[in-house]
């Protein structure tokens, strides 16, 4: 609601911009943005179709699904970064200043996100080497669980204890990888420690009757029993044997419970790590001879001995009393 005044205002402010072009400029200028957003949204929408096109060739082509999942990832990427090069050329910023834009930008953010950089150099690295595949059981870092996917960032573990475990591709390539999986069958290795006084031939009858008597123990590799070491405390036997990847810890630990009862029946001891101390008692000389007795420990003893013998004749510098 204008009153002649306001409109006048207002159908001059008109008539100047007419004049001087600017609403043919915003009008142009927001068909350019419409069809930018017009191209982003129908280019996203092919971009994934792509990227399902891209996962559904390759797992046809039976490549693991690591591999799969890590390649439909950077795909998908790639075609983003085309889709938004497309959709400012058509705002119509100049591809010439945007690539010379683009590459001072890139050179910063090289810069500053290096240890990004090379996660996903680590991803491509892990995908092409196949250290390990989704579904595996492995121990990276100290840490272990079956992989659930390996994206480029990251790799996502899951722990025993059900947690998620997600770790830097990066540190993965540059720290020991233990993959549990590869083979159908794992060892169990009990180290255990009997006294020098226990027969080694008796603890060795024992613990190999109760792996031949457990199922889930193989035949091949048959178990065995050796003498690993001769410890400060106790003769160390290696207990091992082979079970199936899913046999392993519920086997490791009820094999080490029914030993440790097996010993206790059959008179095997465990020894633990123990130290005698003997004490020797010294009488000081003065002590003695003025019929006061202490008690002085040896490095006492043999400080003395060791000490100048400076006047020792001399009444002066004889002691009148045990000094307390």
């Amino acid at each position: 609601m204008f009153d002649s005044t306001g409109r006048w205002y207002v159908q001059a402010w008109w008539n100047s911009a007419q004049e001087a072009g600017w609403t043919a400029m915003a009008a142009s200028i927001g068909l350019r943005v419409l069809g930018a957003l017009v191209l982003f949204a129908i280019g996203l929408r092919i971009a994934k179709w792509i990227a399902g096109i891209a996962e559904r060739a390759l797992t046809r082509a039976d490549v693991e699904p690591t591999a799969v999942l890590f390649l439909r990832k950077v795909a998908y990427i790639a075609l983003l970064v085309v889709l938004v090069l497309a959709a400012l050329q058509v705002v119509g910023v100049p591809m010439t200043s945007m690539i010379a834009v683009l590459g001072a930008a890139g050179l910063a953010i090289g810069l500053a996100l290096k240890d990004s950089l090379s996660n996903i150099a680590s991803g491509v690295m892990l995908v092409s080497l196949k250290p390990f595949r989704v579904g595996h059981i492995v121990t990276i870092a100290g840490e272990t669980g079956k992989v659930e996917s390996v994206s480029i960032f990251q790799t996502v573990l899951r722990g025993a204890d059900n947690q998620t475990i997600v770790l830097p591709n990066s540190l993965i390539t540059t720290d020991s990888i233990i993959n549990l999986t590869p083979d159908v069958m794992r060892r169990i290795e009990l180290v255990i420690g009997i006294g020098y006084s226990d027969d080694i031939d008796a603890a060795r009858g024992v613990a190999l009757k109760l792996m031949q008597e457990d199922e889930r123990v193989l035949s091949e590799p048959a178990p065995d029993v050796l003498v690993y070491a001769l410890a400060d405390n106790s003769v160390n036997l290696g207990i091992r044997c082979h079970v199936a990847n899913a046999d392993f810890f519920v086997t490791k630990c009820e094999l080490t419970e029914r030993i440790k009862k097996a010993f206790d029946e059959a008179g095997v001891s465990i020894p633990f790590p123990q130290r005698d101390v003997h004490m020797y008692h010294h009488v000081a000389a003065d002590a003695a001879a003025s019929g006061q007795y202490r008690l002085v420990s040896d490095a006492t003893v043999q400080a003395a001995s060791d000490a100048p013998q400076i006047g020792v004749d001399d009444p002066a510098h004889q002691p009148k009393a045990d000094p307390q």
